[in-house]
């Protein structure tokens, strides 16, 4: 099983908490990461849970979805809506494969059972994941929805093809270090105007980019800092 990891932005409700470790347990998934629970620990998740109460005990409790998935190579945010801007949109299917075939730390990430994910939750992640579902009523109860997700990623993993990584893929990390380098570089010479959409374009654009390397990150923020140096040397020379 690669380590696939479920990440519960601000749930409400404990039993919700307790019936999504047993839902990821019966598919093999053990790696719980909750962000700024209203409740837990809490008797109403481990009677939820059943025999799933070993994972509640390993979840992490984590203050933002940064902290949670800092450390994955990609970010996957479930959402029954449709956003204007958003990264790249798969179908929960698709999400699955493309998860298990990167072969590394993953997350997928679910919102509050009454609100959802926030703007900016979804933009932290790579991509925007759907479950198909009556279009008339899609709302899934948040256990329903990791479920669906777990059984995905279970049916993946015996048609999954070896996946050899040469080089380290770069994190979440990597890549919130990688826009704010742009957004400096932006601002910087100018070409980033006041409410301009480049943020949310650039996470467009790097989210189309299956697996982006270390190595490629640390390329990109090179030529950036050579391009804001010998920008600062040429108006020091002007001076």
């Amino acid at each position: 099983m690669p380590p696939i990891r479920i990440v519960l932005c601000r749930p409400s409700h404990p039993g919700n908490i307790g019936a999504a470790a047993r839902a990821m347990k019966t598919m093999g998934l053990t790696d719980l990461r909750l962000v700024q629970p209203e409740r837990f620990p809490a008797p109403e998740a481990q009677w939820m849970a059943t025999s799933a109460v070993d994972v509640l005990e390993q979840a992490q409790v984590h203050g933002t979805l940064q902290e949670a998935i800092a450390d994955c190579v990609a970010a996957f945010a479930l959402s029954a809506r449709a956003r204007e801007w958003s990264p790249q949109v798969l179908d929960v299917r698709s999400a699955a494969a493309r998860a298990v075939e990167m072969n590394d730390k993953v997350a997928f990430v679910f919102g509050n059972e009454t609100a959802g994910l926030t703007n900016d939750e979804v933009f932290a992640c790579q991509y925007l994941v759907h479950i198909p579902a009556n279009a008339e009523f899609s709302s899934l109860n948040l256990a329903q929805a990791v479920q669906v997700v777990a059984y995905e990623v279970r049916m993946c993993i015996d048609v999954a093809m070896p996946f050899t990584r040469v080089e380290k893929r770069a994190t979440v990390e990597d890549l919130e270090g990688l826009y704010a380098h742009l957004e400096d570089a932006a601002t910087t010479s100018g070409f980033m105007v006041p409410n301009s959409r480049l943020r949310e374009r650039w996470r467009r654009l790097f989210s189309r980019v299956p697996a982006l390397e270390r190595e490629e990150v640390n390329i990109l923020r090179g030529l950036l800092k050579a391009l804001m140096s010998g920008r600062h040397a040429s108006d020091e020379r002007k001076e």
